[in-house]
Parts: C-alpha cells; structure tokens; sequence
C-alpha cells in the first residue's frame, strides 16, 4: 500500500561541498512521474530514497565552487525532495512549503544550519569558521 502512495520525481537537491558555496535547490513543487509508479519497475527506487543522478561543480572562481546536483527520488505521498545531512532526501513538503530550510536538517552533523535573512536557502557553518551556503531555485 505504501508503494500505492509513491511518486517517482526528478528534482534538484544540492550537496553543499566547499567555502562559500553557492548553490541551487529546486522547492516549492512536487515532482512526479505523471506516468504514476509500478512496484516492481525496472529502476524504480525504493520508497523515500534518493539517488545522484548527475553533478556539475564550477571552481572558476577564487574561494567558491557553485555546485548544482540532480538526483532522483521516489518520495512517499506529503513529501519531496530535499536534503538531509547533505545529501538528497525526502523530507516533508511543508518544510519547503515554509521555507523552513533547517528543519530538514541539511547540514552535517558537527555544521550549524542558520535561515537565510529572506527565507532563500541555508547557511552550514562548520566548526573552523567555514560556511557552505544553499539558495533555493
């Protein structure tokens, strides 16, 4: 019954990977395979997981690497894709809806995660100072 509720989506997690990162998060709509899902479909993912699917990192500017990550996920019915513990994930679509970025918990574990001044993305500062900085699409 659970696999009845899952919808197969393509959207853009990132991964914060360096200082300064500047990077992208598609939010604010759900994904689905219009097709709908079949359990037991060649590829298909096992409810509420994610896989990289593709990732793009631009160095060509001193001190910050934009990194922009596609993955896939098959998200339970309520969620959608996010990250967690910066890697995709499903996480529950009223966070995004909110915009309440760090309740998801994007960051990794020794990282504080702060809101961006106007609800944008998140900041992960690490503990020597560094800070990773996500911006939603």
């Amino acid at each position: 019954k659970e696999e009845a509720e899952l919808r197969a989506n393509t959207c853009r997690p990132v991964t914060p990977w360096k200082t300064n990162l500047i990077s992208t998060f598609a939010a604010g709509r759900q994904c689905e395979d219009p097709e709908g899902s079949e359990e037991g479909r060649e590829g298909q993912l096992a409810a509420g997981t994610c896989e990289i699917v593709t990732l793009d990192r631009d160095s060509s500017q001193p001190r910050r690497t934009i990194a922009r990550q596609t993955a896939r996920c098959a998200c339970k019915k309520g969620q959608i894709a996010g990250t967690t513990r910066a890697r995709p994930a499903c996480v529950d679509a009223g966070i995004v809806r909110k915009k309440q970025w760090c309740e998801m918990v994007p960051c990794l574990e020794d990282e504080g995660c702060d809101l961006l001044v106007n609800k944008s993305g998140w900041t992960c500062t690490q503990p020597g100072g560094r800070v990773k900085t996500t911006t939603a699409l």
